[in-house]
């Protein structure tokens, strides 16, 4: 295609763009991209770097090049060692930045020896680097992503505290009784976890940080810091240029913002009101640009279901140890009056398996240590069709009820 495509970002959403379209790729950080997700297995040992490298796009990517200003009007993009990059259509997929949390001794663009973000490849291999067995590590964040560091730092030998300011781990895709069965799992590799625990400041000496300080008084022993309390999109590039810009950069159906000749996707964009921040959307949101360019350098109207409708996400999560925990959760697993539950509890294999049912439809489920059923509640919620007349029972069993 003659369409001169330029895409600003390296992660999920650009990687895949640039796997179905020839495009100009711009990524800030000097790896090939990666598959993020995977990050805490490279942490923990499990994978090599080289392991977690996305497939190659269909041109060479600009690596360690980082986007510092687009003129809309001249249709460029100025990079931060001075060169100017021309496109017809510049896509942006900037990502999200991690969440730093608002503590004493936590200020300004440089953080103090011992604090990590957990957030790009680089920041793992920095942690890999000073992680050794016997280190006192603190993680602040009970979510996804900080339950995985924790699992990854206990495998390297780590004396791990996970400290979460909510009330549970994973509150926002576990009901109760599934939190309480990660936690015991994850302190059954040695972390210990601290819930409705909040981190006050620091305690630092010589610019290196030696402990944490809790809102109750109490101090936690911390050699390393790591940081995992979510991701806010990365929207200062586009903020900058004038396009509209809400939680992230708002965008269309066709994932255009409020410059025809941009887009957005991945974490950094927002569609229907909503950022998701996880790999699945991106993924989506690619694909579905990538049908959009086809069809405007074809000069062909696109098809009909091109659109982007939003994503139905999966989380997934697989916890090593002695005894690995598979953990699945999708949608609603709170159940409001009305709505019928099935659960289903196995005390001796640590399996728990729990689906929401409204109406004739799945809302949501979460499944702990097995996972056989997955893939038939997935499709059933993904497909938000009537549920079949058979007792809710059968979208528990091991073959979902097909």
């Amino acid at each position: 295609m003659s369409t001169r495509i330029v895409v600003v970002g390296g992660g999920t959403a650009g990687a895949r763009l640039a796997q179905r379209l020839p495009v100009t790729l711009l990524g800030e950080e000097s790896h090939a991209p990666y598959n993020r997700v995977l990050l805490a297995d490279v942490l923990a040992g499990r994978y090599a770097p080289e392991v977690i490298a996305l497939p190659e796009a269909r041109e060479p990517a600009r690596l360690g090049v980082r986007a510092v200003r687009i003129d809309r009007a001249a249709r460029t993009v100025e990079c931060a060692d001075g060169s100017l990059v021309g496109y017809d259509r510049l896509v942006l997929a900037t990502g999200s930045n991690p969440v730093l949390p608002p503590l004493r001794g936590l200020r300004g663009a440089a953080l103090p020896e011992g604090v990590h973000p957990f957030r790009t490849l680089d920041d793992c291999l920095e942690l890999r680097s000073v992680v050794r067995p016997g280190v006192r590590a603190v993680v602040i964040g009970g979510g996804l992503l900080g339950v995985s560091a924790a699992r990854a730092l206990a495998a390297l030998g780590a004396e791990v505290v996970l400290t979460q300011q909510g009330e549970r781990l994973m509150e926002r895709q576990l009901d109760a009784q599934a939190s309480a069965l990660l936690r015991e799992h994850v302190e059954s590799l040695g972390v210990e976890v601290h819930t409705e625990c909040r981190v006050s400041g620091l305690r630092q000496r010589g610019g290196a940080v030696t402990a944490v300080e809790l809102a109750d008084g109490f101090v936690l022993d911390a050699q390393v810091l790591v940081l995992a309390c979510g991701v806010r999109p990365r929207v200062a590039l586009a903020r900058e240029a004038g396009l509209d810009v809400a939680g992230g950069i708002v965008v269309d159906d066709e994932l255009r913002t409020s410059d025809p000749f941009i887009h957005a996707i991945g974490d950094c964009a927002e569609h229907g009101g909503r950022t998701y921040g996880l790999a699945g959307p991106a993924l989506d949101q690619a694909d579905v640009l990538a049908e959009v360019l086809l069809a405007e350098a074809a000069a062909v109207p696109a098809h009909p279901r091109a659109g982007y409708a939003g994503t139905r996400a999966l989380t997934r999560l697989t916890l090593g140890g002695a005894t690995p925990l598979d953990l699945a959760a999708f949608g609603e697993v709170t159940a409001r009056p009305g709505d019928d539950v099935v659960q289903l509890t196995d005390a001796t294999r640590s399996a728990y398996r729990k689906v929401v049912v409204r109406g004739d439809r799945l809302v949501g489920g979460v499944l702990l240590g097995d996972l056989a059923a997955v893939g038939s509640l997935a499709q059933a919620w993904e497909g938000d069709e009537a549920l079949p007349d058979a007792p809710l029972l059968h979208l528990l069993t091991h073959d979902g009820g097909s």
